[in-house]
């Protein structure tokens, strides 16, 4: 039987914790920063973990 591949764009996007959580970097903070606060661009910077509907899809990506 030949090997699945990992989808491309799911291994760029999202990372899997030692304890099996997703984890995503979280949008808005690519371009256009001078505008935005220095406490909206600090919070933005922290990775968020993937709702359990969306891990599930994710992780089915990454071949897990």
């Amino acid at each position: 039987m030949p090997k699945n591949k990992t989808h491309s764009g799911a291994k760029k996007r999202f990372r899997i914790t030692g304890t099996g959580k997703v984890m995503k970097e979280q949008a808005n903070k690519r371009h256009l920063l001078e505008s935005k606060s220095s406490k909206r661009t600090r919070r933005l910077s922290v990775d968020q973990v993937l709702s359990p509907g969306d891990a599930k899809k994710a992780k089915k990506l990454l071949g897990r």
